[in-house]
């Protein structure tokens, strides 16, 4: 294997698309084929117990590819883009220490993005700060936060509406936990991805395959026990609705039907309905995408081949 073109930054392969496009596929059959270690980029998979509904690989499928950044967390913890790079960063360091290759494979864009260019050094939730500022917020109103934020970040209180709570508490507690001003922070990003990247965006050609696809998944995702999955989730008490994880399309669904507030057939057609739009979301972060090779994903070979070229280069 040529190292010329790795001899200032190391290759990293990344496989991104909608859901449903077969990226697990792939990355299987890359693993078979090339020195690569594989790298979730899903925000679900990272979730133990959250198997059946996020399509996570199989027992038997991780054995034969296994696959980092999965089954790291429980669901009732949340967990930050920033806590993704950190992650990734660090297994593909251990993986380039090993002589293999990072493959990163997933559909979360925006853990992709903030691989790639870099992410600003903010402090992570701070739970008591944030119920502090929710509390004084229904007393005094949101418009007295934005004043309160006016005074020590007016840049960022210029920004953001006064009948936006959610950036108005996070702009606030930023600078609660920190002494400094979102504004100030923002200024300042982590250094870009040290890695030579060859990327792909996979995707069926057409948009009705790629819906059929969703609805083919989903129904063997009901067949395989999804609503015993989730009732187990349901029935351990500390979890609800407002969780990252318990957000997560199908299981926002599944949730609702099992607290009585949709009929069996709508919580099968609202998370098909979900499902295609999260796809469509992913498509949409796609289509401005630089620097990709955009490919079917049904061709394994060809894929492989370009990256065989890369490497050998």
């Amino acid at each position: 294997m040529s190292r010329q073109i790795f001899q200032h930054k190391p290759p990293a392969i990344f496989i991104m698309g909608p859901t449903a496009s077969g990226k697990t596929a792939l990355a299987m059959a890359l693993r078979q084929q090339l020195p690569v270690e594989i790298i979730s980029v899903d925000s679900a998979l990272i979730y133990r117990g959250m198997d059946i509904g996020a399509a996570k690989p199989t027992l038997e499928e991780q054995q034969i590819a296994p696959h980092r950044l999965i089954d790291i967390l429980d669901p009732s913890q949340s967990y930050s883009a920033a806590d993704f790079r950190h992650d990734a960063l660090l297994e593909m360091g251990k993986i380039v220490a090993s002589g293999r290759i990072p493959l990163l494979v997933g559909g979360t864009m925006l853990y992709f993005k903030i691989l790639l260019d870099g992410i600003s050094p903010l402090p992570s939730a701070d739970v008591k700060i944030r119920a502090e500022i929710e509390r004084q917020a229904k007393q005094f109103g949101w418009g007295v936060i934005h004043k309160m934020l006016q005074e020590v970040d007016p840049i960022s209180a210029g920004r953001i509406h006064p009948n936006d709570p959610q950036r108005l508490s996070r702009a606030l507690e930023v600078f609660l936990v920190s002494g400094k001003r979102l504004t100030e922070l923002t200024e300042i990003v982590e250094a870009e991805l040290s890695y030579n990247v060859l990327q792909f965006a996979i995707s069926p050609p057409d948009r009705k395959i790629l819906h059929q696809r969703i609805e083919m998944r989903f129904q063997q995702i009901l067949r395989t026990g999804f609503e015993n999955e989730v009732s187990a989730l349901y029935a351990r008490g500390d979890l609800d609705e407002d969780l990252p994880a318990i957000r997560s399309v199908g299981y926002r669904q599944m949730w609702s039907y099992l607290s009585g507030e949709s009929s069996y057939n709508e919580m099968v057609y609202r998370s098909i309905c979900a499902t295609r739009q999260l796809a469509k979301r992913q498509i949409t972060w796609l289509r401005g995408w630089k620097n990709v090779h955009r490919r079917d994903s049904d061709d394994i070979k060809g894929i492989i081949n370009i990256i065989l070229h890369f490497i050998n280069a």
